[in-house]
């Protein structure tokens, strides 16, 4: 048998931990499911209860409403790459190889992980790169934010800009650079696939390749400035 891991979540992003029961992992891999298949727009709790064949109030004891499941979804994303970059840098000898390490893990094509299996990460990619800006650019961003809902991205950007730091101290920008970084590793394969003429990454097999070249490309550029 394969041993399977939890990540460490933060409490305010649901009401009961969806880690915990077979009903919660259930919400938790149709939701994804269904928002890869139909957008979030068109996502509700009454369509989730169909497809995991229970009811809406069942749900509703795991989360307030569907913002936090989305939320929710983002954040373990952030929270996987984190602990993927930790895993695979744990034993290298100096933030350059860290730094690169990061930026690969970051950009590479995601495929299921058999430690997560209730989770299916290239679907939940899918959503980071068609959804993710809907957990911040809202009204309640500040509310969420002093919640610690966005916790799991500001560690994982802090975690990486420490490699740029450590690697040339006197950066003014770590932090900035790699929020953008961050963001442009999603907005890249989004206009590759529907706004091309944003990018010359190219939708095909190559594209995370080059997505990884690119971003390579501005970060160590810009730090050795």
């Amino acid at each position: 048998m394969i041993a399977t891991l939890q990540l460490n979540m933060n409490k305010n992003l649901f009401i009961r931990d969806p880690q915990e029961t077979d009903l919660g992992k259930r919400i938790v891999s149709e939701s994804i499911r269904l928002i890869d298949q139909i957008g979030f727009e068109a996502f509700t709790f009454k369509k989730l209860a169909v497809s995991i064949e229970s009811t809406e109030a069942s749900i509703y004891r795991y989360f307030e409403n569907k913002h936090k499941l989305l939320i929710y979804l983002i954040a373990w994303y952030w929270a996987w790459l984190e602990y993927l970059i930790d895993y695979h840098t744990h034993n290298l000898p100096d933030a350059e190889s860290k730094l690169n390490t990061a930026l690969r893990i970051v950009s590479e094509k995601k495929a299921q992980d058999p430690m997560f299996p209730e989770v299916d990460e290239a679907a939940l990619h899918r959503i980071v790169i068609a959804e993710s800006d809907k957990t911040y650019l809202t009204k309640q961003v500040d509310a969420d934010n002093k919640e610690g809902l966005f916790k799991g991205y500001k560690s994982l950007c802090k975690r990486i800009a420490s490699y740029i730091s450590e690697m040339r101290p006197n950066y003014q920008y770590p932090h900035s650079l790699v929020s953008t970084v961050l963001e442009a590793a999603h907005q890249q394969l989004f206009f590759a696939k529907h706004l091309p003429s944003l990018t010359e990454v190219n939708e095909n097999s190559s594209s995370h390749d080059q997505n990884f070249e690119f971003l390579r490309h501005l970060v160590f550029k810009t730090i050795s400035k």
